[in-house]
């Protein structure tokens, strides 16, 4: 049901990249019909090719209070809450910005949960977790929460990239990420790209460039695959799937939320040795 559909090579400039690093002529195909909709066979799908996607697995009134919660927070309406990422273009900008122009030179925020009960809800909703559940074998720990603003014209890329090479989680270790559209994300405002079956490949080596990310060349492009989803759609990806979206080079917003889970049985490793698995330095490798 996930199988990728190809059309004509859409003409879109790319800009701060190489121009052939996204393609844009396949997308992913999800399963209808939300969280009660997923089989074993899809469950087998996610881990042959690294991702899932579910069209409508929240309902219109979710993805509305999930947005009013997270306007709420970049609002400054809960005065506690500061983990607000500014889009570095503006950042310089930002104490001089208000209203919506504020709004959109945020980039993301996160650690979010602990302060606004209706993106708690989404990382929280039973339909979720069961999945979840299924796909790591454990009962679902969230990791990680952030909320993507990915902001009209200026919204930055997320270069190619594995998560598990950000964690220090131990090598093995099944890290699920979960993006949630609230707004459409389209190939013109920097929907997700992914690598299909990237998560059976391994770590790739990852260099500090425009981000901490795989190296251009090292991306197998050929095999590119776009995400574009509908308010409410869902795709699940594993810690190991190659993926990055391009900026945002149109007027429409792109907001979603993203969550990690893990078992909840889950180890932790160093920096150190985290970086012996994804680091490049003393493997006579360049980029």
């Amino acid at each position: 049901m996930n199988t990728p559909t190809t059309s004509e090579q859409m003409d879109i400039v790319q800009i701060p990249y190489p121009p052939d690093l996204y393609r844009f002529d396949t997308a992913a195909e999800g399963i209808s019909g939300g969280f009660p909709a997923v089989t074993e066979a899809d469950i087998e799908y996610f881990h042959q090719y690294g991702y899932l996607v579910i069209n409508d697995a929240f309902s219109p009134t979710e993805v509305e209070d999930a947005l009013a919660g997270m306007l709420h927070l970049m609002d400054g309406k809960c005065p506690d809450f500061r983990a607000i990422q500014f889009e570095p273009k503006l950042v310089k900008r930002k104490d001089e910005l208000e209203g919506q122009d504020r709004r959109d030179a945020i980039r993301k925020i996160f650690r979010f949960v602990d302060y606004e009960p209706r993106l708690n809800a989404m990382a929280a909703h039973s339909g979720l977790l069961g999945i979840l559940e299924q796909m790591i074998g454990d009962t679902p720990e969230l990791f990680q929460d952030m909320a993507l603003v990915k902001p009209p014209r200026h919204g930055s890329e997320k270069p190619w990239h594995q998560d598990c090479a950000y964690f220090n989680l131990p090598e093995g270790t099944t890290v699920v990420g979960v993006w949630i559209a609230l707004d459409e994300a389209t190939p013109e405002n920097g929907c997700l790209h992914i690598i299909p079956g990237s998560n059976n490949e391994g770590p790739m080596i990852h260099f500090k460039r425009r981000d901490w990310q795989i190296c251009d060349t090292d991306v197998p492009v050929g095999r590119d695959t776009m995400v574009p989803l509908k308010p409410g759609g869902c795709l699940f990806w594993h810690g190991l799937t190659h993926h990055g979206s391009p900026v945002n080079q149109s007027e429409q917003r792109r907001r979603a939320l993203q969550f990690h889970y893990v078992p909840t049985s889950c180890g932790e490793i160093t920096t150190q040795e985290r970086m012996e698995v994804y680091g490049s330095e003393g493997k006579e490798v360049d980029c």
